[in-house]
């Protein structure tokens, strides 16, 4: 008992010559604890080791903290506090509660304080202020230095009493500090790297998202080279084609504007047995009605004004073949008994000819239009509908096969980029989750009019699409979910036809940008109720 209070008063006086022994076994201690300590584990040691060196210096409070990159706080990392100590401690210490303090430990210097508040300089006012709300009769604290930068502070306090702190008491304490701040500096590291590594996986992963559309990646589904996408809804009817395609059936390919009918067609045609042989195409609604029985059937010299020399029939060129007939709904209702004999018996004559020609055609058909109500309704003939429509395909909308859309851009980079002499090496993902988000209203045709654009204003070799969205404003892109379709659909054809200042036809104009023809955005208007506003 005696032996043990002399050794405590031996501590408080300064008389340190019975700690040598003592300090060897602590700092052997903790060297062992700290060499090779795996990074999660130095919180703990660090704990420990606080116990001990308070125990060590026999002071009421240990404290580990570390400095801010800008110097303007010092932040508890690790405390000890024995017992019945209560006095709070703050966890967060601003420069300006203890500046003169801060200078001391930013450059490097120990700062030793015995007797509070008389050992502070006359000038450290707030620091004097500070210690003595806090209770702190005498303090001692040394700067861990890591690169010629103090990162951190360890000190120990004594709050019931004064004390001498000895030059060998401060060096054995830096001693401690440069310890536990070098497993503290090594923790940081670690998780610094780890962070980096999460980091730089983060990026990786966001890269292969974003490169995730390459060009290698597009591919064929069920063999059919030529058509992109491995959606359901495009399996189905690609599925429906390789049925259909040797039997030689009438073929209805059924599906909005700008989906791709006429590559069905084409995809039926080399699929059959006819594939050496023509594939022919009429557009329906693209020919005057006063002509187009003359491009279908043909006509014989003279056959009415302006008809100076014969005119072979498109039935006649696609002999052996196929005939392709787009928008057959646009069909006028006095040609479609012609057409209906012609698939019922293979005969026709030429306007203004009596001569019956026989043909061997295969003939498919396409229609953004419901014929099945069009026939209801009168507007199309019944009999010839059921004829058509031996095998109806439903061709899916864009909206409806979204995760295609990436691999049709890909398509449409590849098959442009050259002629427009770009490279494009990569999509951001944003721009292709804004493309996916989008209805289509014009289907793969306005996509492929956004791409085209967007390749032309691309100076690098990342595909810019900001500008390109001419026909499709990325702002209404993000809204469309939201919003039911024909509303946006109206939106959208309201927005490009005032930009347009109502002009229909031509190059530049709204079918032009919405990659529809003329007379089906007419339609379209009909139906969503779209007028001109009239002039005031």
């Amino acid at each position: 008992m005696l032996a043990n209070m002399h050794d405590t008063d031996a501590r408080r006086d300064g008389d340190d010559s019975s700690r040598d022994p003592d300090f060897e076994t602590l700092f052997g201690k903790l060297s062992d604890r700290f060499v090779a300590l795996a990074p999660d584990k130095v919180d703990d040691e660090i704990g420990r080791a606080l116990g001990l060196v308070a125990e060590w210096f026999q002071t009421d409070r240990c404290v580990f903290m570390e400095f801010s990159d800008d110097f303007a706080t010092l932040t508890v990392r690790h405390l000890w506090t024995p017992a019945g100590v209560t006095r709070p401690v703050p966890l967060v210490m601003a420069h300006e509660v203890a500046p003169w303090a801060f200078g001391e430990f930013r450059h490097g210097r120990r700062v030793v304080l015995g007797r509070l508040p008389d050992d502070l300089p006359v000038g450290a006012l707030k620091d004097r202020d500070s210690l003595s709300r806090a209770g702190v009769m005498a303090t001692v604290g040394v700067p861990v230095i890591v690169g010629n930068n103090t990162t951190c502070v360890l000190s120990t306090t004594d709050i019931k009493r004064h004390r001498v702190w000895t030059p060998r008491d401060v060096d054995r304490l830096q001693l401690i500090a440069n310890i536990l701040g070098g497993a503290y500096h090594r923790q940081r590291t670690d998780e610094e790297l780890q962070a980096s590594i999460a980091e730089i996986n983060r990026l990786k992963t966001r890269l292969e998202h974003e490169n995730v559309y390459l060009r290698e990646e597009i591919k064929a589904t069920h063999d059919f080279a030529e058509i992109i996408g491995h959606s359901a809804p495009l399996r189905a009817a690609l599925a429906q084609i390789a049925r259909v395609a040797p039997t030689g059936a009438a073929v209805l390919l059924q599906g909005e504007t700008g989906t791709g009918k006429e590559l069905l067609a084409r995809a039926i045609h080399a699929r059959s047995p006819r594939k050496l042989q023509p594939m022919i195409k009429v557009d329906c609604s693209a020919i005057p009605p006063t002509l187009i029985e003359s491009e279908l059937f043909g006509h014989e010299k003279g056959a009415f004004t302006g008809a100076v020399s014969a005119r072979v029939s498109r039935f006649e060129v696609a002999h052996g073949g196929t005939l392709f007939l787009d928008e057959i709904g646009e069909l006028p209702l006095d040609l479609q008994p012609k057409l209906l004999r012609l698939l019922q018996d293979g005969e026709f004559e030429r306007v203004g000819s009596n001569r019956t020609i026989k043909v061997d055609v295969r003939v498919i058909t396409a229609t953004h239009r419901d014929l099945a109500v069009a026939s209801r309704d009168g507007a199309f003939r019944q009999d010839l509908y059921y004829r058509l429509s031996v095998f109806p395909i439903e061709v899916p909308p864009l909206r409806a096969r979204r995760d295609d859309i990436p691999l049709l851009v890909w398509g449409i980079i590849n098959r442009r980029q050259d002629q427009l002499q770009r490279k494009i090496a990569r999509v951001r993902r944003q721009d292709m989750d804004a493309l996916q988000a989008y209805d289509w209203p014009g289907n793969v045709r306005e996509l492929q009019n956004v791409v085209e654009r967007a390749l032309i204003l691309t100076t690098g070799d990342i595909l810019q699409l900001d500008g390109a969205f001419a026909s499709a404003p990325a702002e209404g892109m993000h809204r469309h979910e939201s919003q039911r379709l024909d509303v946006v659909e109206r939106d959208h054809i309201v927005d490009v036809l005032e930009r347009c200042g109502w002009r229909i036809n031509g190059t530049g104009h709204a079918a032009d940008v919405l990659g529809l023809k003329p007379n089906t955005l007419r339609f379209r208007m009909k139906r969503l109720n779209i007028l001109r506003p009239t002039r005031q």
